[in-house]
């Protein structure tokens, strides 16, 4: 590969050097209990093989184009290749994963496999390895899911890295573990893999995750909620479900399906009313009893920082949330941060938001949405949450700064360089750019010059919360 591969947008040439960065601090550690630091290694680039029987395949051509969100699993067979170490799992789940960029991954609508001349398209998957099979054979290191999603809209092949990776280091545990990984994939039948490329191997929102940090939650086998779209806690009438493997999706959808779905419910709604009707010192008696205030404060914090305008605040979407009990009332409530790819100088017109970069960060989101917007009505909420801002995005800091943020980058850019052209022929150089939609299409994030999001974001929130 004599070509590449590394095609950034921008020329650093001319500009003055930067100051060598503090060092980074590393990030928050839990106790290894399942696997996941050995799987999800930002240090690694493990490859993953998949392969699936023809008649599996043409099955999840056929689901999607009968049901363009289906979550429903085929059969496959996978290896994870780690240090020369090879962990071979046969019978394994597969399954498509996404919401607006979920895609068929081969063909148009109606066509079956075609082993020559295959128009393959890049989409997110899902790896389940105990789906069909529940033993520890079925399992790598401890692992039994793993979610394989491709770097669509970020031709940086970093933003979603990033995001999770400075939730940890600043002590944001709820955070998933995200790395890097090189997939293939294999159609029974045809000469060769195909090779899909750089993938993100992302830790699932589920059971494991819950036990993985037993400690920290207080218990794990509360209540699991995905919240999409529209999930702006402020009423109870809303559209909810239980996760049961079936192709439906809710608003608010339970995924902890061991759990009774109606108290479940009865729980949610019943922390939906509280928030809403408690005023004054009662709700702050009430939500600091049921709530880590500063850990939700400085996971906003980093939200709002990286620039994440498709979020619970301005967009009611892409969060979970976990009460550590199954009680109707005595229980502690989380915020779990999730899908970070539009971030980092991708913007849009959306919600109060015109531009990620320079949107007031204390006037982020809708005023309607009470789970940020009333903690911020107290001042010590208040100075909770403007103090990691600004503690944070410091740009003499190892966290947020420039420097340091472009130094994480291009040593993550280094190892996978090489690795990003792919058989699929899409994405196949690394960029500095937003997304091609994006509306402010200036922000760079390795030119230090004046487009730099790191250095705009952070003078936005200094002039904001001084």
């Amino acid at each position: 590969m004599t070509a590449l591969c590394l095609a950034l947008s921008c020329s650093t040439k001319g500009l003055q050097p930067e100051p060598a960065p503090e060092p980074t601090p590393e990030p928050v550690q839990e106790e290894d209990m399942y696997g996941t630091a050995y799987v999800f290694d930002l240090e690694a680039l493990p490859e993953v093989h998949i392969n699936v029987k023809k008649d599996q395949w043409n099955e999840l051509l056929g689901m999607y184009d009968r049901n363009n969100k289906t979550k429903q699993y085929v059969h496959c067979d996978a290896t994870f290749i780690k240090n020369r170490e090879v962990t071979e799992i046969e019978d394994a789940g597969l399954r498509l994963r996404g919401n607006t960029s979920r895609r068929r991954p081969e063909g148009n609508g109606g066509e079956t496999h075609k082993p020559s001349g295959t128009q393959w398209h890049h989409c997110h998957f899902g790896l389940n390895f105990r789906k069909f099979v529940k033993d520890d054979e079925h399992e790598v290191h401890g692992c039994r899911k793993a979610n394989l999603k491709w770097f669509k809209d970020d031709p940086l092949y970093a933003r979603e890295i990033y995001c999770y990776d400075l939730f940890r280091r600043v002590g944001i545990w709820t955070a998933v573990y995200n790395s890097y990984c090189r997939l293939w994939l294999r159609i029974s039948g045809d000469q060769k893999e195909v090779y899909y490329g750089v993938y993100q191997l992302q830790e699932s929102i589920d059971t494991r995750y819950l036990k993985q940090r037993k400690e920290l939650f207080g218990g794990a086998d509360g209540n699991l909620w995905k919240c999409r779209g529209g999930a702006a806690l402020n009423s109870v009438n809303a559209d909810y479900g239980v996760d049961s493997g079936g192709d439906e999706e809710y608003t608010y959808e339970l995924k902890s399906d061991d759990n009774d779905f109606d108290q479940a419910r009865e729980q949610l709604k019943s922390f939906i009313t509280a928030l809403n009707t408690k005023k004054g010192e009662e709700f702050r008696i009430w939500i600091t009893s049921v709530c880590d205030v500063e850990l939700l404060l400085r996971t906003y914090a980093v939200n709002v920082i990286v620039g994440m305008w498709d979020d619970y605040w301005n967009n009611a979407n892409n969060y979970y949330i976990y009460f550590n009990t199954t009680d109707r009332d005595k229980y502690k409530f989380f915020f779990i941060p999730y899908d970070y790819d539009n971030t980092l100088g991708t913007s849009h017109n959306c919600g109060v938001q015109t531009d990620s970069g320079r949107q007031d960060p204390l006037h982020w989101g809708n005023d309607n949405h009470p789970l940020i917007a009333k903690l911020l009505q107290f001042d010590d909420f208040r100075a909770i949450y403007r103090n990691a801002l600004l503690e944070i995005s410091d740009q003499g800091s190892a966290y947020f700064g420039q420097a340091a943020s472009a130094a994480r980058i291009r040593a993550w850019e280094s190892m996978i360089a090489p690795y990003v052209p792919n058989d699929v022929g899409e994405d196949m150089v690394i960029e500095d750019r937003p997304a091609y939609w994006s509306n402010h299409s200036e922000y760079r994030l390795l030119d230090s010059g004046s487009n730099n999001f790191f250095k705009i974001k952070s003078e936005t929130i200094k002039s904001c919360c001084k």
